[in-house]
């Protein structure tokens, strides 16, 4: 059992993408709206905590991804026709560099 989850809310067409992919038995229904909820580790949720400050857990250790984030998310999904993506999904939403001007090279030469 997974310490963290992100809760993909699905609507008609994130449905039937989850269903095409061979995935609906593990939609679940939080609040009256379906979902599926991708588990997270520990380090994975640190990870993501640093990447989406806003993305906040609430008292069940879930939270729900900025829209392109989710989108991302969806993609590993049905691409890997699986819920267990995130060692792989993780790589492409957490980019410690992200904001960060690039470093230079000195110009300056010890002799």
């Amino acid at each position: 059992m997974a310490d963290y989850y992100i809760n993909v809310f699905l609507d008609d067409e994130k449905l039937k993408q989850i269903e095409d992919a061979g995935v609906g038995d593990q939609i679940q229904e939080i609040d009256g709206k379906k979902v599926i909820q991708v588990g997270l580790t520990k380090k994975e949720q640190k990870k993501l905590a640093k990447g989406f400050p806003d993305a906040v857990f609430d008292a069940s250790n879930a939270c729900v991804l900025p829209g392109d984030a989710e989108s991302t998310l969806m993609g590993f999904i049905t691409d890997n026709k699986s819920l267990d993506i995130m060692k792989f999904a993780i790589l492409k939403l957490y980019n410690p560099l992200a904001g960060k001007a690039p470093r230079s090279a000195s110009s300056e030469v010890v002799k």
